[in-house]
Order: C-alpha cells, then structure tokens, then sequence
C-alpha cells in the first residue's frame, strides 16, 4: 500500500476529545474554516463522494452558544439550501440538518452580534459567499497542490495560499500518534482563512485560536501542522 494511502488508516482510530468554555465578549475576527473530506471521513467512518473542499463554517473567534433559545429554522435559509447541500454538506449524515443546527446555535448566535450576521440567512449566506470567494480548490489546483499519493512539504502549501490571498492562513492536519504508522508524515484535514469584521481578509493567529476554550488531544484531532513534517494531501475516495 502507497504510503499516503496507509497513512489514513491511522485516522480510523482517531477520537477528538474537548471541552468548551463561552466567554461573552465581542468577537473581532472570523475563521472561515474548510475542512477535506476524505481525511474527514478517514477519521469518522463517512463515505462522502466528494472532490472538493467543504465548508466547516464560520466561526467568530469569541464566544459560543451564545443565544440556546436561538432556535435554528431551515425554512429561513430554503433558498440556499441547494448550496448549502454542495459546500457546506453534513458528511456524517447527508440527509440531516443537524450539523447546520450545530453551527449556528455554536458559531452563529455569536456572529450575529454583529448587525452583519444577525439572522440566520444572513450568517449561512455571508459564510457560502466568503467560501465562494475564496475558490480554495481552484487556487491551490491552479498552483500544483492536488490530492495525490505524493507528498507535499508544508512551506508548499502555506506559500500558495499566502501568496495568493496576501494573509496567513492557519493549516491544519491529522497527527498520527509516534506508537502509529507513518508517524513521520501528517495528513491534511483543514483550512481556516480570516477575515475582520467588515470581512476583509486578514492574518490568521499561527497558534491554535482555540487552545484557550479547548483541551483538544493532539494526538487524534486536527492541530496546526509541523513546517518540518511532510504533508499527504490524499485522494478523494
């Protein structure tokens, strides 16, 4: 077996294991975050058939679950829906709303503080615009980082996308364990790209924005990838 390919049998076994802490402040930057579904699903056990990068979501870098009585109604975003289905799909359950009910009731009751994102189209709407925007799959095809059984240096892949957007992005991968397979590689899993309140794009922190609301095991779950490790960008099942 090619080594990339082995290397996502290590994720099979993985388990992200947080807490979460909501503060309640204002939030001064979002983190639009895309995530690859084949390491997704190497991870999940999901079977997504799809080649290209899906939104995760948008996510204010302050506050969660701001508003519980918020209730999340899709008949307010009917006519995004087909969108929403292609980018911003639910991988572990295709025909379920539940992971957009998650990332509003999560991430948008705290965007929309800001009059902006302060109802639910607005919040889904602006979120499928910025992805739109962006073209993550065009912009790092058009510059040579494809899904392959090669391997990517990371300097690679953040060059591209800091050279194109003019931002620093934070890039996320899986770690396997040093007690796994191919603990000398990692694997590609997620994309964040930011953006200030006004939705200009700005520097992403090269640290975790998370670390201060969870204890994420580093061992399983997505974390910032190693500069000196190299990086599978793996096929598309």
């Amino acid at each position: 077996m090619r080594l990339c390919s082995a290397l996502l049998l290590c994720l099979a076994a993985a388990v992200t294991s947080a807490y979460v802490v909501s503060p309640r402040k204002m939030w001064t930057k979002l983190i639009l975050t895309q995530q690859w579904p084949q390491t997704f699903c190497s991870m999940e056990h999901c079977h997504p058939n799809i080649s290209h990068w899906t939104l995760h979501g948008l996510w204010p870098d302050s506050g969660m679950d701001c508003n519980n009585s918020w209730a999340f109604n899709s008949s307010e975003i009917a006519d995004l829906l087909p969108d929403m289905n292609k980018s911003w799909p639910n991988l572990l359950h295709p025909s379920s709303s539940g992971f957009w009910k998650y990332e509003w009731h999560k991430h948008g009751t705290c965007a929309a503080r800001a009059e902006s994102l302060n109802s639910q189209h607005k919040y889904f709407s602006k979120a499928l615009e910025l992805y739109h925007k962006l073209d993550l799959d065009s912009i790092l095809s058009k510059f040579g980082i494809i899904p392959s059984e090669k391997y990517y240096t990371f300097a690679q892949i953040e060059g591209v996308i800091e050279n194109f957007y003019g931002v620093k992005p934070k890039i996320q991968c899986f770690h396997p364990s040093k007690h796994q397979p191919n603990a000398d590689t990692q694997v590609l899993g997620q994309i964040e790209i930011c953006f200030s309140p006004d939705f200009t794009l700005m520097d992403c922190e090269k640290k975790q924005d998370w670390d201060k609301y969870w204890a994420v095991d580093k061992q399983s779950g997505f974390s910032v990838c190693d500069h000196h490790i190299p990086v599978c960008y793996p096929l598309a099942s």
